[in-house]
């Protein structure tokens, strides 16, 4: 891997996030490979993995944001790429259908290969996501 494909991936991580900032998931949900992964760590009930772009968006996404009042946005406070990964610290916001707000930090650590996200691991405060949201 050299510095620009860091450089291309970091960019291509920027982008997604100014979008997520403003509410819009589509670039984010469009740039999944086919065989993307998406890892919750951790030891909560959220924490597992969910393996394929069909099955992050079945059984993850549309689930998740069935639990949203209003439209969620995360807005990206850092990037730190090195070769094919790059790190988003970011952080989350939204209120729930009971009501709650559900305003969550995270770290996301993506695998990018030729454009596309293949990796997700996400490091985040799984207690206040069972209290707010429930269990998955």
């Amino acid at each position: 891997m050299s510095t620009s494909d860091a450089t291309r991936n970091k960019a291509l991580l920027q982008g997604i996030f100014d979008e997520l900032a403003e509410g819009n998931g589509r670039p984010f949900t469009d740039s999944m490979a086919e065989d993307f992964s998406w890892t919750i760590a951790g030891q909560s009930a959220w924490s597992r993995t969910w393996q394929g772009r069909q099955a992050v968006r079945e059984q993850l996404l549309q689930p998740l944001f069935a639990r949203f009042a209003d439209t969620y946005t995360n807005r990206a406070q850092r990037f730190i790429a090195e070769d094919d990964h790059v790190a988003v610290q970011c952080r989350g916001q939204v209120t729930t259908t009971t009501g709650q707000r559900y305003d969550n930090s995270y770290c996301m650590v993506f695998r990018v290969e030729d454009g596309q996200l293949r990796e997700l691991t996400e490091y985040m405060d799984t207690d206040l996501a069972l209290k707010a949201l429930g269990p998955p």
